[in-house]
């Protein structure tokens, strides 16, 4: 393992990276001369990620797009393959996307619990994998969970306990890539304050979130951008682990 010194010319996969963290990751890393190739999700987004575009151009810097409904193995591969023909092989990925459905245990559908499973569960068990086998030595694999992995809380069934198996895949694979200098690591954020959230909670809920943290506050992408440009350079050493990034909200 190593760390990077600079990512001029570094090679950037980011899923779900035209909006919230993963478009202000995309960004930060365009300011610092990687290429990225940014994926995301649905054609409805494409003047969202022409936008992007044009600012990463206005920056000279060197991105392409990628739209794809991720939904199985072969989506990841030929994401990664669209990437390495384009950049060469990949040094840094980072996995954004994810599903949210707060529902109890009682009302979810089999065929909700088969969507949320898929997103949060194959979909980032397969992004390992393809992220190692188009990935240089030395390279860095990123997923982002969710905080309420540590959390003793109702409603978030599938949501939780799909991402929970990412932390077995990511010390799984932290291990396996050992021999070629790969690092894993999974960042787990409290409630953000994007969309993604608003959409599953009542105001006295969004309060009562707030209150569980420094300063009354929701995670701000902000404040997860910092962590994955550490994790790819001076904190290089840190590997297979999950990392609770969410101000005080939960702990283990």
């Amino acid at each position: 393992m190593a760390k990077f010194l600079s990512f001029k010319n570094k090679v950037v996969v980011i899923t779900g990276g035209i909006k919230n963290l993963g478009g202000l990751s995309a960004q930060a890393f365009i300011k610092q001369g990687a290429k990225v190739v940014i994926h995301y999700h649905s054609i409805t987004d494409q003047p969202l990620a022409d936008q992007l575009l044009a600012k990463t151009q206005s920056l000279n810097g060197k991105a392409v797009l990628y739209q794809a409904d991720l939904k199985s193995a072969d989506d990841l591969k030929n994401l990664f393959d669209f990437a390495e023909k384009t950049y060469g092989k990949i040094d840094i990925a980072i996995n954004t996307i994810g599903k949210v459905l707060r529902k109890p245990i009682a009302d979810t559908t089999e065929k909700e619990f088969d969507q949320m499973d898929n997103v949060n569960n194959k979909i980032a068990y397969f992004f390992i994998k393809e992220a190692e086998k188009h990935m240089n030595d030395n390279g860095k694999i990123i997923s982002i969970t969710t905080s309420l992995l540590a959390a003793y809380t109702d409603g978030y069934s599938t949501y939780a306990g799909n991402k929970a198996p990412l932390e077995h895949y990511t010390r799984a694979a932290s291990k396996e890539f050992l021999a070629r200098g790969i690092s894993v690591n999974t960042i787990a954020p409290g409630p953000m304050d994007t969309p993604f959230f608003y959409g599953q909670e009542t105001p006295e809920r969004v309060a009562f979130h707030k209150s569980q943290a420094l300063g009354n506050n929701l995670t701000k992408v902000e404040d997860i951008v910092p962590i994955i440009l550490f994790l790819t350079g001076d904190g290089w050493w840190i590997n297979g682990q999950t990392i609770f990034a969410n101000g005080g909200y939960t702990t283990r």
